[in-house]
């Protein structure tokens, strides 16, 4: 959700078929290794393309998990009495030497999410093998000892909650452990474990008619709630995950952090729960306004926050993100009472913090150079995925482990980031 177009290009995109707002431009709502970039082929199911490694100390391990809250009604379903969602929980692993890696997707979310980038991005259809790529972590590998900080992340409107794996590992390998949070009826797809999928049709539908009939406002509000909802849901659950996992939690060093609408999220479960102690916002806008312009800005932007909060925008000319471009950036920062910084990734593009960054470039040559760039940006791809998991993990390795190594204390860096004023 970075800007309206949080869902303007994303879910307007009900009638264009744009389901997933990494294809939002960054108007819309919204020191490690580089990565190897590479793709092979399958020629009958299309290319395999493959994250970067974690490359921390620890190897990582992934479980997922089917949370319900009997409760509450599903938002989007009224007539299911109970919400349920998936998350996966990444975290500091030993002991998986030989051992498969888990599937970045199961097949049906592969296959939701491959047809709305190849529809978002113009790729040939079918030229990607979507629920082939594989994470670097082993399922329910025996977690590492210790206890370790929990990061939530929240995905952009309309994308998976493993939507940006690459960021997920790297922290887990630097001693973190990290909750994906997929919310259901908001992406484009969750496979249960009982093998039920639940896709995004109500809530495409929801908007298109709010776009029609003027109620964009409640529209953009029952969403934000039902996103915090969950994540509250997924707070109080912690507790109640396996104790090989909840074990290693310390649950009184929490961070959050979340790219377009899972920004925004951050933002606003901050606003409203101690628990969290600080957060990144990726790109999102923090008003209810299909075009921002500061007429529906949200409590945090009119009121800000009392801990650590850092800014991550884009750079494109058409819609970037800064505290002098976005309103309710320039709200938040009059007002916030806490730490504040505010980077820009130069050449950047809104899905430049979402694993596309560094999987999309695997198609160079097979796809116009002008469709990549539209997609992720002119920066160069290792160099952007490195700017990315530095600048999130010495966030959190600040104000989660009181470990400071400068490089958000501003001025020039090796990492192609500028620090606005």
């Amino acid at each position: 959700m970075r800007s309206s177009r949080l869902v303007a290009a994303s879910l307007v995109g009900v009638v264009s078929g744009l389901v997933i707002s990494t294809a939002v431009p960054a108007s819309a709502l919204a020191a490690s290794h580089a990565p190897t970039l590479s793709a092979s082929a399958n020629p009958a199911r299309g290319l395999t393309l493959t994250l970067p490694a974690p490359r921390g100390r620890y190897a990582t391990g992934e479980s997922t998990f089917r949370l319900v809250d009997g409760k509450r009604p599903d938002p989007w379903v009224p007539s299911q009495p109970y919400r349920e969602l998936m998350i996966s929980v990444f975290y500091p692993a030993v002991h998986t030497g030989g051992l498969p890696f888990t599937n970045q997707f199961p097949a049906a979310v592969g296959a939701a999410l491959g047809a709305a980038v190849e529809r978002n991005f113009t790729l040939p259809a079918g030229l990607v093998d979507w629920a082939a790529t594989k994470t670097h972590s082993v399922r329910d590998a025996t977690m590492a000892p210790g206890r370790f900080p929990v990061v939530l992340y929240s995905p952009g409107a309309g994308d998976p909650r493993n939507w940006n794996v690459s960021l997920a590992e790297y922290l887990a390998s630097h001693g973190f452990v990290v909750v994906t949070i997929d919310h259901t009826g908001d992406a484009p797809a969750v496979q249960f474990p009982d093998g039920h999928v639940v896709g995004n049709g109500p809530l495409l539908t929801a908007w298109s008619q709010s776009f029609r009939n003027g109620t964009t406002l409640a529209f953009f509000t029952k969403l934000m709630d039902a996103r915090m909802a969950d994540t509250e849901l997924v707070l109080n659950r912690l507790t109640s995950l396996p104790v090989r996992l909840s074990g290693g939690m310390d649950l009184n060093r929490i961070g959050m952090f979340g790219h377009s609408a899972g920004g925004f999220t951050t933002a606003n479960m901050m606003f409203a729960d101690p628990r969290i102690k600080a957060g990144i916002n990726m790109d999102g806008t923090m008003e209810y306004t299909v075009k921002p312009d500061g007429t529906n800005l949200s409590e945090v932007a009119l009121h800000g926050l009392d801990r650590p909060f850092l800014l991550m925008g884009s750079s494109s000319a058409g819609g970037g993100s800064d505290v002098h471009r976005e309103p309710s950036w320039a709200a938040f920062w009059q007002h916030q009472r806490g730490w504040k910084a505010d980077v820009t990734l130069d050449d950047s593009v809104h899905a430049s913090f979402t694993d596309a960054e560094a999987l999309l470039p695997q198609l160079a040559g097979r796809v116009p150079a002008a469709t990549l760039a539209a997609a992720v940006g002119t920066v160069d791809p290792h160099r952007a995925v490195a700017a990315d998991r530095a600048v999130v993990a010495s966030f959190f390795d600040r104000f989660l482990k009181g470990h400071n190594d400068h490089l958000l204390d501003g001025g020039a860096s090796r990492y192609p980031i500028t620090f606005v004023q």
